[in-house]
């Protein structure tokens, strides 16, 4: 991992779970990671289905040419490749272990770029680990890149980022984390980034492109 957008999202994740080998998605507060949320992404599990974008930040639906949210993530990948990185989603929410992503992103003219793609478990409350946080981030900006939409991702390589760690009987209270989201609040994911970034009256001009809306009682 050598991108500073890795580094930082991963540094998050890793402060969020503290000794626990996940966080609890609830305590993800965007605006600690306002400034690189366009390249976030928030993938969720689906049974007997490759997992599907929940939530895509403006600069990722943008290297793709399109909306992302409720696409499946196989179809970023090349058509010989989409169960290998699908199996490497599924792993990181099946183990509870992150995992490093280095990939080219090819357009039609030929044009490539490297990224790295992290993929961060994250539980509900219930304990599951059914969501998942990750970055997509070019090596560098090529003009190219802002002209011509890529037509898929190639896997180049992928590895996990530590061994699993033993995973304590009981989670930590959200008491512990007050100051990152109010739990007087019941509040979304998604509604919390609509209400930072102000995107009820500017979706998809900055982080995240078109946000869920919020349900009563459901989170992202």
């Amino acid at each position: 991992m050598r991108l500073k957008t890795s580094i930082e999202i991963f540094t998050y994740w890793e402060q969020l779970r503290g000794s626990f080998d996940a966080p609890s998605r609830n305590l993800v507060q965007p605006k600690a990671v306002r400034h690189i949320l366009p390249e976030l992404f928030i993938l969720e599990h689906m049974p007997d289905q490759a997992p599907r974008f929940r939530l895509a930040g403006t600069a990722i639906c943008g290297f793709m040419g399109r909306e992302l949210r409720g696409e499946s993530f196989a179809r970023l990948w090349a058509g010989s490749q989409p169960d290998d990185p699908v199996r490497i989603a599924d792993g990181v929410m099946a183990h509870v272990v992150p995992a490093l992503i280095n990939a080219t992103g090819y357009s039609l003219s030929g044009c490539h770029m490297a990224f790295e793609v992290v993929l961060m478990p994250m539980r509900s409350s219930s304990g599951a680990c059914d969501r998942l946080l990750g970055c997509l981030t070019p090596a560098t900006h090529s003009e190219w890149l802002g002209g011509e939409r890529l037509e898929f991702l190639a896997l180049d390589r992928s590895r996990l980022l530590h061994d699993r760690p033993n995973r304590p009987s009981e989670h930590p209270s959200h008491s512990e984390h007050v100051d990152l989201i109010d739990p007087r609040e019941s509040v979304g994911l998604g509604e919390m980034m609509r209400r930072i970034l102000n995107l009820k009256s500017a979706a998809g001009q900055h982080g995240w492109s078109d946000p869920l809306r919020h349900r009563s009682g459901r989170g992202v």
